[in-house]
Parts: structure tokens; C-alpha cells; sequence
């Protein structure tokens, strides 16, 4: 009891700020920083002071320096780029994901309709805004990218930090296809009209503050797109064993 209370230093300070930044998802993986100067007068300190709160950040695996500065670092892509490489093309890995997404998902769209800020709400808002205009284009991977940044603006309005970095990993998952080709998925006749419907009644519920309908319109999202992506599957199959009994022609002697 009489030790004496170290004064923690200013550098420890900067970085916890970082670091929260970094936890609570305003700063995301891959980000780059401002320039060190610039850091420096934002928190009002030193330089020297800013570059050791950095170098604690790194040391941690929080940021990469490289030669325009620091970044954020992807720190789950450790763990998200073997895990697509595991369960691409696996049937059962894509029942288990659409079955972890309706669990995940619609509480995350329920809790997003309680706790989302304003500042969460017009995110959310701008994110619909531009999912109208791609649907206008008629372009798949523009419509894709707009979907994936709801779904990323509603995990952050969820303020849960674990909910947010998993979802997160799996959004980054959606992008890479690893169980959905959703550009294809987009391009069947009917689908894109249905989902942009969907996100529409998902994203107005939680700007309405209603929970319940929230976590139900999630929930038919969800369902919708693994029963679309079991019959575009099908469909597939279908197509494969056609070509085959085409080229029949070549190993089938006359």
C-alpha cells in the first residue's frame, strides 16, 4: 500500500486511445494513418511521443509500418485466409455458414436497432442510398460491394466488439467468395430485386428502432439467399450433366 502509483506515460496514453480506436472498429484493418506530424498534433504532443506510442501499437500486431506510413493491421487475415481456403467448395462448411450467419445475424440486426448512434444511422442510411443507385446500374459487383458495406455499417451499429471483428471476418469472406459467388448469385432473374427489398425492410427497421422486425427481416434475408443459393447450385448441375451428355459424342465410338 505505500509503494508509489506510477504515473503512466504519455506514449502508454496515446496508444490505449489507438488501440480502442482499433477495438471499437473506427479505425479498420488495413487503414492508413495520418502522417506522424499530424498525429502529433491531434493528441497535442511531441513527435518522439507519437512515434513511441506507434512503435507499442506495432509491437503488439496492431499496426504495420511500411513506406507511407502505418496502417492498421489486418490482424484476422491470419486466421480468415486459411479458413477460405478450408471451406471453399465445401457442402457442409456452407450449410454450417448460413446456419451461423441466421444465429449471428438477426440478433445483430436486432441489437443494431437499439444501440445504433445517429451517426450509425446515417451510415446505414447513406449505405441504402447507394445500394438504390447500383441496383439502378444494373452492375452486379457494384450492387455486391454496397451489400457487404450494410451488413458491415449494421454490425457496427450492434457496439458489440467481439460481434463487430467476427462479423467483420466474415464480411471479408462474403468478399472473396469463399462460400457464395454472390456477382453470380445477383445476376439470376428475380434475385436482385428480392434482396434489394430485403435490405431495404432490414436496414428501415433498425432506422425505426424495432427490434423485432429487425431480427425478422434478417432472418428472411438469410434464409432467402441460402435457398437461392441452393437452387443456383442446382441449376449448375444440372447444366454440367447436359454438357457432359453433349460430349458424349466424343468417347462414345460410332
Amino acid at each position: 500500500m505505500t509503494e508509489p502509483i506510477e504515473k503512466p506515460r504519455l506514449a502508454d496514453t496515446i496508444a490505449g486511445r489507438l488501440k480502442a480506436l482499433v477495438l471499437e472498429g473506427a479505425l479498420r484493418p488495413g487503414e492508413r494513418l495520418i502522417e506522424e506530424p499530424a498525429l502529433a498534433r491531434t493528441f497535442g504532443v511531441s513527435r518522439s511521443t507519437v512515434r513511441d506510442a506507434l512503435g507499442i501499437l506495432e509491437a503488439k500486431g496492431l499496426l504495420v509500418a511500411g513506406k507511407t506510413g502505418y496502417c492498421v493491421a489486418p490482424f484476422l487475415s491470419g486466421f480468415a485466409d486459411p479458413l477460405t481456403e478450408l471451406l471453399r467448395d465445401d457442402d457442409r462448411a456452407s450449410a454450417d455458414y448460413f446456419e451461423f450467419r441466421l444465429i449471428l445475424e438477426t440478433d445483430a440486426a436486432g441489437l443494431a436497432a437499439l444501440r445504433a448512434t445517429e451517426t450509425d444511422r446515417a451510415r446505414i442510411r447513406d449505405c441504402l442510398d447507394r445500394m438504390r443507385e447500383a441496383h439502378e446500374l444494373n452492375d452486379p459487383s457494384v450492387e455486391v460491394e454496397f451489400d457487404i458495406r450494410l451488413h458491415l455499417a449494421i454490425y457496427e451499429a450492434t457496439h458489440n466488439v467481439v460481434i463487430l471483428h467476427v462479423l467483420r471476418t466474415l464480411a471479408e469472406l462474403m468478399r472473396k467468395g469463399a462460400f457464395v459467388n454472390k456477382e453470380n448469385l445477383y445476376r439470376r432473374v428475380g434475385v436482385r430485386d428480392r434482396l434489394r427489398l430485403q435490405y431495404v425492410k432490414i436496414g428501415e427497421a433498425v432506422l425505426a428502432r424495432d427490434r423485432r422486425l429487425a431480427e425478422a427481416a434478417a432472418e428472411e434475408h438469410v434464409n432467402f439467399v441460402r435457398e437461392a443459393y441452393a437452387a443456383m447450385l442446382l441449376d449448375e448441375l444440372r447444366q454440367a450433366a447436359t454438357l457432359r451428355r453433349f460430349s458424349r459424342e466424343d468417347i462414345v465410338a460410332e
